[in-house]
């Protein structure tokens, strides 16, 4: 390993690629993590719900399921230990129509199959008694979600990985790799000062770059970079008092978990995200948007005043299906499916990968043999 200028080089400082360094600082190795931004997640870690999932919904068996379990329970211990600020506050999955009833029991016994903890079905009796201005035929209560801050989280593996010896380089683009001969990869790295690095191991996790940080590395085969689909979310921002103190998810939409309420840590109530399929990453708000978002919201808060909600911020995620396809497991890419020795590439890692973040550094490690 001396040969090297890094035992391992991580490309993207989201949550993921953050976690993944340190996950491997964790077990002694030299990681340096690359990003092309000045800071530190400003992708699709940037814009989303800091939402800690309970994994209720995932199928059996697959990364998802097993991951967002193990990453939650992993992320609650650390923000703890971190005195990173969150809120354990629980999440409604409430049925708004007799019909959704049903939807709920099997979402519950998904739960319980995916071994999250304390999941309970409601009467409509009881979720009002929790959050009186809700409406709703019944619910489940999940008291293990909850929200957090998603940077004070990615600074703190930051801190861990610099702390261990490793680097997080910000301005620093990945241009792409070359596996040598004996083993490991030269990295060129673009920015103001552009270079190139060894590395014994190579991880991807650039979030929507990740099909085209692929296509850089010589040798990936094209056939095992899949498709890209960019799924658009915007939010809502509510004006006034926010209405419950739980998570508030009506049953999931196909390719979603559909427009949903949070209270985020400073008190103040957000709905979104919904799911727009577009061809170019693109954060604008539609304010006309809102429209749809008052007849969804009030399937759940018939109380929602008119006039209370306004545009709020945009993210894009990286979807391995189109609209109408089922949506696929994440991608976690070994040497197994890509045939380059000491790579890991990972793709499609939306909603759960915040929660899951953690899991998915060890099983990254993992995969690695380490």
């Amino acid at each position: 390993m001396a040969d090297f200028d890094f035992d391992a080089v991580v490309v993207g400082a989201g949550a993921v690629g953050l976690a993944c360094g340190y996950a491997l600082s964790r077990r002694g190795l030299a990681a340096a993590v690359l990003e092309a931004n000045p800071i530190i997640g400003e992708g699709v870690s940037a814009r989303n719900s800091e939402v800690i999932h309970g994994g209720l919904y995932y199928p059996t068996g697959s990364l998802k399921a097993r991951l967002c379990v193990q990453g939650r329970r992993a992320l609650y211990a650390f923000l703890e230990a971190h005195k990173v600020a969150y809120d354990r506050c629980g999440k409604l999955v409430v049925a708004t129509r007799p019909d959704e009833v049903e939807r709920l029991e099997a979402i519950l016994a998904q739960a319980q199959a995916n071994d999250v903890e304390g999941m309970a079905r409601l009467s409509k009796a009881q979720a009002l008694a929790l959050e009186p201005d809700l409406a709703c035929e019944g619910a489940l209560i999940s008291p293990q979600s909850g929200v957090f801050d998603s940077h004070g989280y990615m600074l703190a593996l930051q801190g861990e990985i610099e702390a261990a010896g490793g680097a997080v380089a910000t301005s620093t683009p990945f241009e792409g790799a070359t596996p040598l001969e004996d083993g490991g990869f030269r990295i060129r790295a673009g920015g103001a000062e552009p270079t190139t690095l060894t590395a014994r191991l190579l991880v991807t996790a650039p979030g929507l770059s990740a099909q085209a940080v692929a296509a850089t590395i010589e040798g990936f085969p094209a056939a095992e970079i899949p498709p890209l689909h960019y799924g658009k979310g915007v939010y809502f921002r509510l004006s006034g008092k926010a209405p419950f103190a739980r998570l508030i998810y009506p049953p999931p939409i196909p390719g979603a978990l559909g427009t949903h309420y949070r209270r985020d840590l400073g008190g103040q109530a957000v709905f979104g995200p919904d799911l727009q399929f577009v061809d170019a990453i693109d954060y604008s708000v539609d304010p006309a948007r809102a429209g749809e978002f008052y007849r969804y919201i009030r399937k759940f808060w018939p109380g929602l005043p008119d006039g209370a909600l306004a545009p709020d911020y945009a993210g894009v995620r990286p979807k391995l299906h189109g609209p109408g396809e089922p949506q696929p497991d994440f991608r976690i890419d070994d040497a197994s499916r890509h045939g380059l020795a000491g790579l890991v590439a990972l793709f499609g890692i939306e909603s759960p990968g915040l929660t899951s973040s953690l899991a998915i550094g060890e099983e990254v490690a993992g995969r690695l043999g380490l």
